[in-house]
C-alpha cells in the first residue's frame, strides 16, 4: 500500500470511532471513488435459493465476469442462504451501477437456472421484467479507515460461522477466506493489491466535495 494510503487507512483512534459511525451513516449507499465499499445484498423474501450449490455456482461465474468486463478490485466475498456480502472497489468508484448490474446479471441467471416460481411478479414491472430476485434495495458502505475495512473482512468471515453452518470459517465453500488467506483461486480469487493508483486523488477529492475531511469531521465552510 503507497504511504499516504497506509497512513489515511490506518486504524483510527478511539475517540474517532464515533465520528466514522455518524460518516457512514452520511455516506451509506453513495458512491466514494477511491474507498473500500461493503455491500450486502438480500434475496426477495429472504428465499434460501443460495442453499442451492448451482446457484452460488452462478453467482461467482457472473461476478467473475463482471469483474473483468466493469474494473474493480475483490477484497472478500461470502454468500450466504439467503444474501452476500462483498468487500469490493469499483476503479469508477460507482458501487450504485456496479451493484446494479451484480444484482441484474444474478437475477437472470438464478431465474434461468432454477425456475422458481416464487420470484415471479404479479404484474411487468415498469422495465418489463417479470421476475424478481433481489430486495429493491442494496446496502453499500464506504470503509475508509483500515479499522473499519478489517471490522468488515472478520466479518465477512465469520459470517457462516455465526449462522451456525460450519464450525470454522475455513470449511464452508461458498467464502472467499482460503482465497484472502492462503491465496487459493477457489472458489474466486480475490485481489491482494486493494488499490488503484489514483485512489488517494479521487478519495480526497470526493471527501471534500461532500464536506467532509479524512478526520471525519464536517468541514466549516
Amino acid at each position: 500500500m503507497p504511504p499516504l494510503l497506509r497512513e489515511m487507512y490506518s486504524p483510527p483512534k478511539v475517540e474517532l470511532t464515533h465520528k466514522a459511525f455518524l460518516m457512514t451513516q452520511k455516506w451509506s449507499n453513495i458512491n466514494l471513488p477511491g474507498a473500500l465499499h461493503y455491500v450486502t445484498g438480500t434475496v426477495r423474501y429472504r428465499i434460501r435459493v443460495f442453499q442451492q450449490d448451482r446457484c452460488c455456482a452462478a453467482f461467482l461465474e457472473v461476478l467473475s465476469f463482471l469483474l473483468h468486463d466493469w474494473p474493480c478490485k475483490l477484497i472478500v466475498f461470502v454468500i450466504m442462504p439467503d444474501h452476500f456480502h462483498l468487500i469490493v472497489n469499483p476503479r469508477d468508484g460507482n458501487i450504485q451501477g456496479f451493484t446494479g448490474a451484480l444484482k441484474s446479471l444474478t437475477a437472470r441467471k438464478i431465474v434461468e437456472i432454477t425456475g422458481d416460481k416464487r420470484f415471479r411478479l404479479k404484474e411487468p414491472d415498469r422495465d418489463g421484467s417479470t421476475y424478481q430476485v433481489w430486495q429493491d434495495s442494496f446496502k453499500s458502505m464506504p470503509l475508509w479507515s483500515g479499522w473499519m475495512i478489517w471490522q468488515k473482512i472478520n466479518y465477512v468471515h465469520a459470517n457462516p460461522v455465526r449462522a451456525g453452518l460450519v464450525r470454522s470459517a475455513k470449511d464452508y465453500r461458498w467464502t472467499s477466506f482460503r482465497a484472502f488467506y492462503s491465496r487459493s483461486d477457489e472458489p474466486l480469487p480475490v485481489d491482494q493489491d486493494w488499490w488503484w493508483p489514483d485512489d488517494l486523488e479521487k478519495m480526497s477529492k470526493a471527501m471534500k466535495e461532500l464536506g467532509w475531511n479524512s478526520a471525519g469531521q464536517l468541514c466549516k465552510k
